[in-house]
């Protein structure tokens, strides 16, 4: 099965602070913020949603297809796709704007504050799903992008009766409630961390239990502390795999995706998915964001499926299927 990857392509510019945001926030003054960070490392790496997650399942042989914008400064980036054998095809470049930028610092703790400079995401609302020429009913993941492109991308999928993940993430607050409901309620998979599913809940005013009647699969990233995978009849707590090093956390969540989607197009084309086959899924969703955990940027990492699967055996026995 072919996947079709939505969501933003852009430029990461990452920064660290050798000290904890934590102890820079003073709660009683929450309500107005004024902070600067003296940061000691600067690197520009490729980026974006979906640049990230078709570059993972491109790794774990998987063919992926973007369908997202991009700018004026995008040749770069459109050579480092073509060298790894990514599809360009579906990426519509615009001459009169720069391509998005995430600009990151993160902080000893690993927590992250970030701005997205949408540039030319902001066109993804004139792309669609139905020009996208595949074979057969690809699964989509509908990655966070701008907002009403993410809304017509759930329409087109409701539309031609395609499968999707949808992760709002970063833009949940940017939806009306029907909108995000909607989105929802059509996907097989809704995928966020902690913060943002709670966010989702509280926009919806609905509880957690409610949250996974609507929808066949929930997770939950829960950084180092692994991920819940839930159905409406069971909750699947995954561990983290064990990295070798800790350089930058950007873009884990992005990897864990690929791996989990990875796995869960193997067993979805069988048609035998269980806890056991879920459970399985999200291993190798960890194993993969370990991998970029372990590398400074986001599409730095790299690995061999043979390696990937020694990795997957190393922190969970048995074998993960790809």
């Amino acid at each position: 099965m072919n996947v079709v990857v939505t969501g933003s392509l852009g430029y990461d510019y990452i920064m660290d602070f050798p000290g904890r945001f934590a102890d820079r926030i003073m709660p009683e003054k929450i309500h107005k913020i004024s902070l600067s960070f003296f940061v000691e490392t600067l690197s520009k790496q490729l980026g974006g949603t979906a640049g990230n997650i078709a570059y993972t399942l491109k790794l774990l042989g998987v063919e992926p297809y973007i369908v997202s914008s991009a700018g004026n400064d995008f040749a770069p980036y459109k050579t480092f796709l073509k060298k790894h054998k990514l599809s360009t095809a579906y990426i519509k470049e615009h001459k009169d704007v720069a391509t998005g930028s995430y600009f990151v610092v993160t902080d000893q703790d690993d927590n992250q504050i970030g701005a997205f400079y949408s540039g030319a995401t902001k066109y993804a609302k004139n792309l669609a799903l139905k020009g996208v020429a595949l074979k057969g009913s690809p699964f989509v993941v509908l990655a966070p992008t701008e907002p009403i492109a993410m809304k017509r991308y759930v329409a087109d999928c409701r539309t031609l009766r395609l499968p999707y993940m949808y992760d709002p993430a970063f833009q949940i607050d940017q939806f009306a409630p029907d909108d995000l409901r909607e989105g929802i309620i059509g996907a097989q998979i809704l995928v966020g961390n902690d913060y943002e599913i709670a966010l989702i809940e509280e926009k919806l005013a609905i509880s957690h239990e409610e949250l996974r009647v609507m929808v066949p699969i929930v997770i939950t990233t829960l950084g180092s502390k692994g991920s819940v995978i839930e159905t409406r009849k069971e909750s699947i707590h995954i561990k983290p795999a064990k990295p070798k090093n800790t350089s930058d956390p950007t873009g884990a969540g992005d990897a864990y995706r690929a791996g989990f989607i990875a796995g869960y197009l193997k067993f979805h084309s069988k048609l035998s998915f269980g806890a056991d086959e879920l459970a399985i899924c999200g291993q190798m969703g960890s194993v993969a964001a370990v991998y970029t955990v372990e590398k400074y940027g986001t599409q730095t990492h790299s690995f061999t499926k043979k390696a990937f699967i020694k990795r997957y055996q190393e922190n969970f026995g048995g074998s993960p299927k790809i």
